[in-house]
C-alpha cells in the first residue's frame, strides 16, 4: 500500500445514511444508501477515505461498523479519528466531526464552486 494516498472526505447523512426523516433528534435510524458498501471497498482500494459528519462520531463509528463489519462478509473496519489529528492517512475508514484536508469532499447537500458571481445568482 501507498503510505501516502490521497484522501477522500464523505459526508454522512444522505450519503452513507440514507437519512429519510432528517435529523431525528440525532438518532442514525435509517439503512445504508444502496451501493455504499461496494463504493467505499472500491474506493478504499486506492484513496484514504474518512466520514465526516456534525453527529456523534462515535454513534457514527458504531453505526458504521454494525452495517459494514462482520457477519463473515468482506468488510472495512471503522476507527473514531482522535480530535488531535489534522490529516488522516489509514487502511482503516475514519470518522471526524472535522473536515480534515481531501482531495475531494462527497456531500448531498454541496454546492460546486466556479466562481462568486454565479454563486450569488444561485441564492
Amino acid at each position: 500500500m501507498d503510505k501516502f494516498k490521497k484522501t477522500i472526505a464523505i459526508d454522512f447523512d444522505g450519503v452513507i445514511h440514507k437519512y429519510s426523516k432528517g435529523w431525528q433528534n440525532g438518532t442514525i435510524y435509517d439503512n445504508p444508501v444502496d451501493g455504499t458498501h461496494e463504493a467505499l471497498m472500491t474506493l478504499m482500494k486506492d484513496y484514504t477515505v474518512y466520514i465526516f459528519t456534525t453527529r456523534n462520531a462515535l454513534d457514527v463509528v458504531n453505526w458504521m461498523n454494525i452495517n459494514f463489519w462482520g457477519d463473515g462478509e468482506i468488510g472495512f473496519k471503522t476507527v473514531l479519528i482522535p480530535e488531535d489529528v489534522k490529516f488522516w492517512q489509514s487502511t482503516e475508514l475514519g470518522v471526524s466531526n472535522h473536515k480534515l484536508p481531501a482531495i475531494a469532499y462527497i456531500d448531498d447537500r454541496g454546492i460546486r464552486f466556479t466562481n462568486w458571481k454565479d454563486m450569488l445568482n444561485y441564492f
